[in-house]
């Protein structure tokens, strides 16, 4: 599926579906005035969702009117705005809230293990494509700014090899009860690959930032009681806190893939066991509150355990670590059933203090999901 490119400068227990049809072409080319050409039947599709192709080029997605605002399952709509994820604007999204304190946890009615210790984040040695070629950094905008969150090129079962599928938190593509999707979202594979420090990004270039390109979401599904449920704080819905995102390059790639790009995809275990028979989880992802800066990638690695904040929902796995918000997304990763790695989970939670992370156990409904995504767009 080719995406609408909108080109401007930028200045500054059932799945969820969302996404255009997966047979529609959306092409765009330069008109000669400044505008774009796109076929009618996606300019009527813009149109039922309340979007001037133009308008929507020229600033409109700043606005979060939540009349306008929209959150539907079939709504998601992320029309490509070319060079809006510039260098300064990847550096400077910051980290969404998704804090629990402890008063949030006092009505556990479910089985939940001691805290765990806090397990210090340690930084990958650059280059991290040599060492974690899935993991990438997720932007976003959301009505406070621009947002960055963690997530995890995996695979995908109808196109074998040739996955353009990311897994991430639900928090990252959708507000939840209070909200709806949010606006240009993009995963930026190995972003700062070579581990450069701040004073560096200043001054360096879009293929430095991501050099395996910017992929935009072209289709997004979360799960139905996160947007129902969903909370920016507190634990509301975490225990479905999981997305997947079909993405498409901003520019091109030769006609390759996400997996083919990165040269690699974790395999996804919905069937993980329960703790304490997973023996290790490794996390991973880019941590933005402080002490971390949000611009190199950090693991943590532990033996989980159980976190319930409420009986009626699935029990989640805990892990001790140190990182931050930015974090939210990344992958979990465990050894699957024949002994390789395979992501069992991703960063939903954690404390305001830091110190430990929380994850869904993925089952039927994050399957779902995934499954849902992948079909869409089988065979593209």
């Amino acid at each position: 599926m080719s995406a609408l490119v909108l080109t401007a400068t930028a200045c500054d227990s059932g799945g969820a579906e969302a996404g255009d049809d997966a047979n529609a072409s959306a092409s765009a080319a330069a008109d000669g005035t400044g505008g774009i050409k796109i076929p009618d039947h996606l300019k009527d599709k813009l149109r039922e969702h309340g979007i001037d192709v133009d308008k929507w080029r020229d600033g409109a997605w700043k606005d979060w009117d939540k009349d306008d605002w929209l959150r539907e399952a079939q709504d998601f709509v992320n029309p490509i705005i070319e060079d809006l994820w510039d260098p300064d604007r990847m550096r400077e999204a910051e980290e969404p809230d998704q804090e629990v304190t402890e008063n949030d946890l006092s009505g556990d009615q479910g089985v939940t293990d001691p805290e765990p210790r806090p397990v210090e984040a340690a930084a990958l040695a650059p280059k991290y494509h040599d060492s974690a070629a899935t993991a990438g950094k997720l932007l976003f905008d959301s009505p406070e700014g621009s947002m960055v969150c963690s997530a995890t090129v995996v695979e995908d079962p109808a196109n074998p090899g040739k996955s353009n599928l990311v897994w991430t938190a639900g928090h990252c593509v959708h507000a939840g009860k209070d909200g709806g999707w949010y606006r240009n979202i993009a995963f930026v594979p190995s972003y700062n690959d070579a581990g450069m420090s701040n004073t560096a990004l200043e001054t360096a270039t879009r293929e430095q930032i991501a050099p395996y390109g910017v992929w935009w979401g072209d289709g997004a599904q979360t799960s139905d009681q996160w947007i129902a449920q969903g909370g920016a704080t507190g634990g509301d819905g975490a225990s479905y806190d999981f997305a997947v995102i079909h993405v498409t390059p901003e520019e091109g790639t030769g006609g390759k893939s996400l997996e083919e790009t990165v040269g690699a995809a974790l395999p996804v275990d919905f069937n993980a066991p329960a703790v304490p028979k997973v023996k290790g989880i490794e996390a991973i992802g880019y941590p933005a509150g402080a002490p971390y800066d949000g611009q190199k990638l950090y693991r943590c690695e532990d033996e989980p355990g159980r976190l319930s904040l409420d009986k009626a929902d699935p029990t989640m796995y805990r892990i001790g670590c140190t990182m931050t918000g930015g974090s939210s997304g990344g992958g979990w990763i465990a050894a699957g059933p024949d002994g390789e790695p395979a992501l069992v989970s991703n960063t939903s939670i954690g404390p305001v203090s830091a110190g430990w992370l929380a994850g869904p156990r993925l089952g039927e409904v994050a399957k779902d999901v995934y499954d849902s995504v992948s079909e869409k767009f089988a065979g593209q």
